[in-house]
């Protein structure tokens, strides 16, 4: 055997480091605990959550009775409840300075309300009241100027000190179910309507710029906060859909792995990955490079997970479901909290890199990825799989009978697209 006599190299280097990152991947699966509490008090279904700008411990969240409360992370308690809207808070946002915040309900207005409580014997009010013709679905607010965007029939630019918008944009005849304001180009909006279209739209130019048409609607967007052209949407059709807005043809990846309608997506403010929330009461976490979830997070009481943000510190994810509940989970499921001693952070690193190293090696690979999944979800899993497998058998037995060149090859990601229009 051909031996290096070195005396700092080993002779069972590789099998010492394997045994070390068999264990090291064990004990993070024996460690992940990401469940950290739940923030209980709404009295009906939580429907959207908002972050605060400039404060990592207030979190905003509206519930389907009208129901506005504002929650300490820190203290996990409701720091102040307003009574906003009639009927369901249907989308709200912080200003970028975060001094106030606006909410949208089914009541056809737009509330401004002041992020601090009130004085004693002072009213609760807002401060700003817009009367709407419509619905409104969503807001969002500009990152960096006094304006907001609503949407209902159309798409409407506001200037928070006028009462009729500065502009509205629409294509199409449709209800349009919600907007994302681009955190880096800030000119530039996206909207999904209900007619199965992502539109997107430049302020600057007050008219729509393209639109993307899938198989099936899209129910949410989010724009990375890293790059400036890339943004995923949350589909009914189970799956998400990276997009890279200069080339809509096909998306950059498709993720699936939910077994349900996708009703709600999140990026961390990193960039490399994103959150989702289903209709199948759970969440998952994708890295934005690979199209399966590396983390899938449930409990047995938690229903359909309608609403989900990542914190911006990048530590915890916090999700609002129909059984009035805002779970606070961690990010990574088996990161321990609190100040680390530094021999803690070598071993940690150490271990990561380890991971990192031996990731494919079957054995490693069996127990990283290994989850266990509710029976429903593991049910609809495998009736999924075997429905793959027939649509798969059938098409190459059509192309195995047709005439050579009849049948083309689609590609996953270019299956789900129906049409690009500018």
């Amino acid at each position: 055997v051909p031996r290096n006599y070195d005396p700092v190299l080993h002779p069972f280097e590789v099998a010492r480091e394997y045994v070390r990152a068999l264990n090291a991947t064990k004990l993070e699966r024996v460690f992940a605990k990401p469940f950290l509490s739940s923030l209980d008090g709404h009295r009906d279904g939580v429907n959207c959550m908002a972050k605060h700008p400039k404060s990592l411990s207030t979190v905003l969240s509206g519930a389907c009775d009208g129901e506005v409360k504002i929650w300490n992370l820190t203290t996990r308690q409701c720091v102040r409840t307003i009574q906003a809207h009639e009927g369901f808070v249907r989308g709200m946002c912080a200003r970028f300075c975060g001094t106030s915040f606006f909410t949208v309900g089914d009541d056809k207005t737009v509330k401004q309300w002041k992020m601090e409580s009130p004085e004693y014997g002072e009213e609760e009010e807002p401060i700003h009241t817009i009367l709407g013709k419509t619905v409104y679905t969503g807001i969002d607010h500009h990152w960096k100027e006094p304006v907001f965007a609503t949407c209902g029939h159309q798409v409407d630019i506001w200037d928070e000190q006028r009462t009729s918008p500065k502009c509205s944009l629409t294509w199409g005849f449709d209800s349009i179910s919600s907007v994302k304001f681009n955190p880096i180009e800030t000119y530039l909006l996206g909207s999904c309507a209900s007619d199965r279209n992502i539109v997107l739209y430049d302020m600057r130019k007050s008219t729509p710029l393209k639109k993307v048409i899938l198989n099936m609607r899209t129910n949410t967007l989010c724009w990375n906060p890293m790059e400036a052209f890339i943004f995923t949407a949350a589909n009914e059709d189970y799956n998400l859909y990276t997009f890279d807005m200069r080339f809509l043809e096909s998306p950059v990846m498709v993720h699936m792995d939910h077994v349900s309608a996708v009703l709600d997506v999140d990026y961390s403010p990193t960039g490399k990955e994103f959150v989702s929330a289903s209709f199948d009461k759970s969440i998952r976490i994708f890295p934005v490079d690979k199209g399966h979830s590396r983390e899938v997070y449930h409990t047995k009481r938690m229903q359909h997970v309608i609403t989900v943000k990542w914190t911006s510190d990048n530590k915890y994810i916090l999700c609002g479901s129909d059984e009035m509940n805002i779970r606070l989970w961690k990010a990574n499921a088996s990161e321990k909290l609190g100040v680390l001693a530094p021999r803690e952070k070598a071993a940690m690193n150490y271990n990561q890199k380890l991971k990192e190293k031996f990731q494919f090696h079957p054995q490693i690979r069996r127990i990283a990825q290994h989850r266990h999944l509710p029976k429903s979800i593991y049910c609809q899993i495998k009736e999924q799989r075997i429905m793959r497998e027939a649509r798969r058998r059938k098409e190459l037995n059509r192309r195995k009978h047709s005439k050579p060149g009849s049948v083309p090859f689609v590609s996953e990601r270019k299956k789900h697209i129906v049409a690009v229009v500018k």
